[in-house]
């Protein structure tokens, strides 16, 4: 009995084997747009929304998203109870939020990325915020995370 049970579970494993995907590798390459290239009401729409968002921390108050500027994935990820969260974490370390510097647009097969600089009142604060625009315009997803001094130059070596 313990035989037939050892070999049932050879022979699952045997069957069992790990698929490999295949990816494209341009749909992973960022590259940086030049400013002539840049969609000027869609940098608007990206900083606007942004912008929206880091004021929460100032005004506990929250003007949700509707369909025609975010992914419905975005608008349910980006909740009251969620951003009040990360806005006490933030405002303790950082201060009140300011505004937000632009400090590049890079795209990527399907996105549009705009990377900017998240200016907060305490100088301790060093952080960005990435706004992905998708090919319908609506924004796909909205990052905050530490400032990556070295973004550009990692992108060169992709």
């Amino acid at each position: 009995m313990k035989k037939a049970g050892l070999i049932i579970c050879l022979l699952l494993l045997i069957g069992c084997k790990t698929k490999t995907v295949n990816r494209d590798t341009e749909d992973l390459k960022i590259k940086k747009v030049s400013g002539t290239e840049i969609n000027s009401s869609q940098q608007q729409k990206a900083y606007d929304l942004g912008k929206r968002v880091l004021s929460t921390c100032n005004t506990s108050k929250f003007k949700p998203f509707n369909e025609t500027e975010v992914t419905k994935s975005v608008m349910e990820n980006t909740t009251e109870e969620r951003l009040t969260k990360t806005c006490q974490r933030f405002r303790q370390y950082y201060g009140s939020f300011i505004d937000l510097k632009l400090d590049g647009v890079y795209k990527t097969k399907h996105e549009v990325i705009y990377r900017y600089h998240a200016l907060y009142s305490k100088k301790v604060a060093n952080k960005e915020l990435r706004v992905f625009v998708n090919d319908e315009n609506l924004i796909s997803a909205i990052k905050s995370m530490d400032w990556d001094e070295k973004f550009d130059a990692k992108l060169a070596n992709q």
